[in-house]
C-alpha cells in the first residue's frame, strides 16, 4: 500500500512586486508516495522552483505570501518555525540546486563541505570523512579520495552535481528534492546521473521530486507526472497516463512538440502566443488565450477538477467527450 508522504493542499504563492502581487503558483495540489519519482513537468517561469523552495521555505528576498498547506509527513511544514525548519532542512528533504557551482562553496574542498553535513549528526570527523569517500564511489564519483581534495572549479559540471547528490544523500533524506538536476550536461553524463537517482530511491526508499522541462527525462525515470502551466498544475497521472492519455489541450500540444523519430512524420507542432503576465492575471483558464478550443467560459470561470481515473485528473472546461473527438 502506498504510504504518503508529501502532499500539498491548495498551495499559493503570490510575490509583492511594485504595484501588487505577483501569482506565481495558484491552488497547486498533490502527493508524493514514500519510493514515488514524482516528476513536475512545464516550461520556464511556470513555478516549478517556486513550488520547491517553497517547500523548504527558501524562496528569495522573503517578500511572498504563501496559502494552502505543505503537508510532510502528515504536518503542516507552514506552521514550522525556522528553527523547525532548520531541522528538516538536509535531514529529511534534502536539495539539488540548478546550479551545483553557485551552490558549492569555492573556498572549501568538496569532500569537505558534504562532511560538514554529516557532522551535523554528532558524527566524528574521521568517520564522516570515511563516509564522503563511500557516497563519493555510490554516486560514482571517479578517483573519490582525489576529488573529495579538490575544490569546485577543479571539477567537471557531471563531478559537481555529484557532489551535489552526495551532499543531498548524505544524511539519507525521506524526500529528494532535484531542481534541473542535468541542465547543461551531456547526454552521457544526463544518463549516468538518472541512473543515481533511480539507484537511490530503490536502495533507500527515498521519494524524489524531479523537476524538469525535459520530458525524456520524465519518460525515463517518473512514475507520477504534474504538468504546470503558469503556475498552475493543468493535468497530473502516472507517466502512462500522461504519455499515452493526455487530455488538457496543453499537454496535448506539449506531445506534438516533441521530437520525432523520422522527417516523414512532419514539423513539430508550435504553441501559438505567450504566457500572460502573472501580474495581471484574473478569473478564468490561464491557458485560454493559446487554446484552440477556447470557450467564452474559458475566460471568466477557473476550470474545475475532472476526474478520468483515480491517478488521472484534469483542469478544463471541455469535457471528455468534446476532446476525444476533435
Amino acid at each position: 500500500m502506498d504510504e504518503e508522504l508529501l502532499a500539498l493542499n491548495k498551495l499559493s504563492v503570490d510575490y509583492k512586486v511594485k504595484g501588487g502581487y505577483l501569482s506565481a503558483v495558484k491552488n497547486v495540489s498533490f502527493t508524493i508516495n514514500k519510493g514515488e519519482i514524482f516528476a513536475i513537468v512545464g516550461e520556464s517561469g511556470c513555478g516549478k522552483s517556486t513550488i520547491a523552495h517553497s517547500i523548504l521555505r527558501l524562496l528569495p528576498e522573503h517578500n511572498e505570501i504563501i496559502k494552502g498547506n505543505i503537508f510532510f509527513n502528515g504536518e503542516d511544514l507552514n506552521d514550522y518555525t525556522e528553527k523547525q525548519l532548520e531541522e528538516i532542512r538536509g535531514r529529511e528533504i534534502g536539495m539539488i540546486f540548478q546550479n551545483p557551482l553557485d551552490s558549492l562553496n569555492p573556498v572549501y574542498t568538496t569532500g569537505f563541505q558534504v562532511a560538514e553535513g554529516i557532522m551535523l549528526d554528532n558524527v566524528s570527523k574521521e568517520e564522516a570523512w570515511n563516509r564522503v569517500i563511500k557516497i563519493y564511489n555510490d554516486v560514482k564519483m571517479p578517483d573519490a579520495k582525489k576529488r573529495a581534495l579538490s575544490f569546485p572549479h577543479e571539477l567537471s559540471g557531471g563531478m559537481r552535481q555529484r557532489v551535489m547528490i552526495a551532499m543531498m544523500i548524505s544524511r539519507t533524506p525521506q524526500l529528494l528534492i532535484a531542481d534541473e538536476p542535468t541542465t547543461a550536461l551531456d547526454v552521457t553524463i544526463e544518463a549516468q546521473i538518472l541512473s543515481i537517482i533511480k539507484t537511490l530511491r530503490d536502495e533507500f526508499n527515498t521519494a524524489v521530486m524531479l523537476i524538469t522541462h525535459n520530458f525524456g527525462l520524465v519518460a525515463e525515470v517518473a512514475d507520477k507526472v504534474a504538468v504546470m502551466y503558469a503556475g498552475e498544475v493543468v493535468e497530473q497521472g502516472t507517466v502512462f497516463d500522461i504519455f499515452d492519455n493526455p487530455k488538457h489541450p496543453y499537454t496535448r500540444l506539449l506531445m506534438k512538440a516533441l521530437p520525432r523519430r523520422a522527417k516523414s512524420e512532419g514539423r513539430l507542432q508550435t504553441i501559438d502566443g505567450s504566457v500572460p503576465r502573472l501580474t495581471e492575471i484574473k478569473s478564468g483558464c490561464r491557458f485560454e488565450n493559446r487554446c484552440p478550443f477556447v470557450m467564452d467560459i474559458c475566460k471568466s470561470k477557473d476550470p474545475g477538477r475532472k476526474v478520468v481515473t483515480e491517478s488521472h485528473s484534469f483542469y478544463c472546461h471541455l469535457e471528455g467527450e468534446v476532446r476525444n473527438n476533435e
